[in-house]
């Protein structure tokens, strides 16, 4: 892999695709508001608006046969690594053709087709899974990179701290990818953090940082193509902060009394998809017709996913035991007549 191999394409086909992707990720979420607000989709939920730039650019440097692990938001995640967006509804819906067979819902979202480790609901539990992902993969011999997604609240939690030492003890290939949205739930950053420049946390552990500007995403593209590339060359970890900013509540649940209605307005104005698009109207990289086209190709793709999920079944009750437990499971061939 050369340098060149560290910047961006910036054709007009993948500028885009990177904005079709960011696209795709809000307009899907924005219809599961609307589902939510129908009692369609039940449970908790968080919304990615504002943090798309993240998902679409990093998971598509990575390879096929990476290993991403995510957080409790992480609808975008993964339809830029490919899970199908009907399963991913249908999950939503809790019906059994969904990607975790309607079991995890909005926050358990699973696909080992494509390598998605999760949807964690725990603050910080996708951590130590990468940990183990990825050590089994070096003991293993295997050239992967295991990329793991978390939130800023998540760097108050004991299992980063251990999860960082034991990467960087062992030598092991994880990308870090904290999205720091400033606010864990209802706590702003500088309330639950002495150092609020969360990269720098990074060196305590000899493991090599960058920050970038998450609301760009042709910077965070640059910035994930050297961190891959830094992990993939060195066998070792790397962590990335991504600076971004959550636009919607924290959950469907939050009445946001901890920030000013004109904080999040003023946020608005900066947020990636604007900020991308005026930038290519502005450098003339885009049509008039371009994003109207987008939207409507992205528009029949939700309708479908929402017809997919409405007409999926429930788990049987009599099969609501399986996976329970070990014994629950019958191994292939020693079924009973």
């Amino acid at each position: 892999m050369t340098a060149a191999a560290d910047k961006p394409h910036l054709s007009h086909e993948h500028m885009l695709d990177l904005l079709r992707q960011m696209i795709r990720i809000r307009r899907f979420e924005d219809k599961c508001a609307e589902l939510y607000t129908q009692e369609k989709i039940r449970g908790f939920m968080h919304l990615y608006d504002g943090e798309e730039a993240i998902a679409v650019g990093v998971i598509p440097v990575l390879e096929k046969r990476d290993r991403i692990v995510a957080t409790y938001r992480e609808h975008g995640q993964a339809l830029v690594r490919g899970v199908s967006m009907k399963t991913v509804m249908a999950e939503m819906y809790g019906k059994q053709e969904g990607c975790s067979r309607g079991r995890g819902g909005s926050m358990h979202l699973f696909d080992r087709a494509t390598n998605f480790y999760g949807g964690n609901a725990i603050v910080g539990g996708g951590l130590p899974l990468a940990i183990g992902l990825a050590l089994a993969d070096h003991m293993q011999g295997n050239d992967l990179v295991i990329a793991c997604f978390f939130g800023d609240g998540a760097v108050a939690e004991g299992e980063f701290h251990e999860s960082l030492n034991l990467a960087a003890l062992w030598g092991l290939p994880v990308l870090f990818v904290c999205e720091n949205n400033l606010y864990a739930m209802g706590t702003a950053l500088e309330l639950s953090e002495s150092e609020t420049d969360i990269q720098r946390k990074a060196s305590c552990y000899r493991i090599a940082a960058e920050a970038v500007d998450a609301m760009d995403v042709v910077a965070v593209e640059a910035a994930a193509r050297r961190a891959v590339h830094a992990v993939r060359e060195s066998h070792k970890p790397y962590f990335l902060e991504c600076r971004t900013y959550r636009l919607r509540a924290h959950s469907m649940f939050d009445p946001q009394l901890y920030r000013d209605k004109t904080e999040v307005e003023a946020r608005r104005h900066s947020e990636p998809i604007t900020r991308f698009q005026q930038w290519l109207q502005a450098n003339h990289m885009i049509h008039p017709d371009d994003v109207p086209r987008i939207e409507a190709e992205i528009d029949a793709e939700i309708a479908e996913a929402v017809a997919f999920a409405e007409v999926g079944t429930w788990e049987p009750v009599e099969q609501l035991t399986r996976f329970t437990y070990a014994d629950s499971v019958v191994p292939a061939g020693q079924e009973t007549p």
